[in-house]
């Protein structure tokens, strides 16, 4: 169907169509989210697919939705610069509202939002297209996409504190990776938010949470000798990552149980990675 069809289906409100299956409607969607062009993709399919997961229209199908957008989180992953991110990183946050919504009302088996979890979690690390912003193209975005979904799983009550404390392990991971750009386009922020929905959960401890700020200062502090290269590429996405935790902490809403004593644990790391600037004067 044409862009025509769906501009219709906006300006009458999101109602479903009824001269057409609904999965007909859907299959369309999502062929759509990985289209190169904006219009579609951002500003039709993934609008129109939210907004009926969220309507309750696939309530009995919600399952089979959340596994066709994992199953799109594996198209042509490990590619560079190739127009298949989008459908990666669309499929990633219809994912996430698959899952927002199960946690509104219980929709999906316990097993199914761990396969999700798992497969959310294969995806992010195996992501090599970093980028956010594209010309001509809009937002790829694959790592805040990826974070806006675990973010999503962190709330569900499928997940306790083990698999809580393995999305943590998932976000430093992701955070020291060797990558050939940093994030520049927000990415930390919407992992500290992943990050402080996990904490809001009041499960997972300090002893926990202090060995894991320590592996990210670890990266943080490091810098290669490249030559021909940007030194903070290495150690650069942990730093700006707990710069953001930090803020977050400090200054974001519904503060978790732990921010007290992990606020001091991160301003810990901060020095120790910022010596230059946070060291105490003699």
């Amino acid at each position: 169907m044409s862009g025509s069809y769906w501009k219709q289906v906006h300006a009458a409100g999101l109602a479903v169509p009824e001269d057409r299956p609904l999965d007909d409607l859907t299959a369309e969607l999502t062929r759509m989210l990985g289209d190169p062009d904006p219009e579609l993709r951002d500003g039709m399919a993934y609008p129109t697919l939210s907004t009926w997961v969220r309507r309750g229209v696939y309530d009995d199908l919600l399952t089979g939705l959340g596994d066709g957008m994992a199953a799109g989180l594996a198209v042509r992953v490990g590619e560079v610069e190739d127009d298949g991110v989008f459908r990666r990183s669309y499929s990633a946050r219809v994912l996430g509202e698959c899952i927002t919504r199960d946690n509104q009302r219980p929709l999906v088996p316990s097993g199914k939002m761990l396969e999700w979890g798992d497969r959310l979690a294969t995806w992010l690390l195996r992501e090599r297209d970093l980028r956010g912003f594209v010309p001509g193209q809009g937002w790829a975005h694959a790592v805040a996409h990826g974070a806006d979904a675990l973010g999503a799983l962190a709330g569900s009550p499928h997940l306790e504190q083990p698999e809580l404390t393995v999305l943590l392990d998932v976000v430093a991971d992701r955070l020291v990776l060797p990558v050939d750009r940093l994030f520049t386009n927000g990415e930390p922020d919407r992992l500290a938010q992943a990050v402080l929905r996990v904490l809001r959960r009041d499960v997972v401890p300090l002893a926990i949470l202090e060995p894991w700020v320590a592996r990210l200062a670890a990266a943080a502090g490091t810098r290669s000798s490249y030559d021909d290269r940007d030194p903070h590429l290495v150690g650069g996405n942990a730093e700006a990552f707990l710069r953001a935790l930090y803020l977050q902490l400090a200054l974001g809403p519904r503060p978790p149980a732990v921010r007290s004593d992990l606020l001091l644990v991160v301003v810990d790391a901060l020095r120790a990675t910022n010596p230059e600037y946070l060291a105490p004067r003699a």
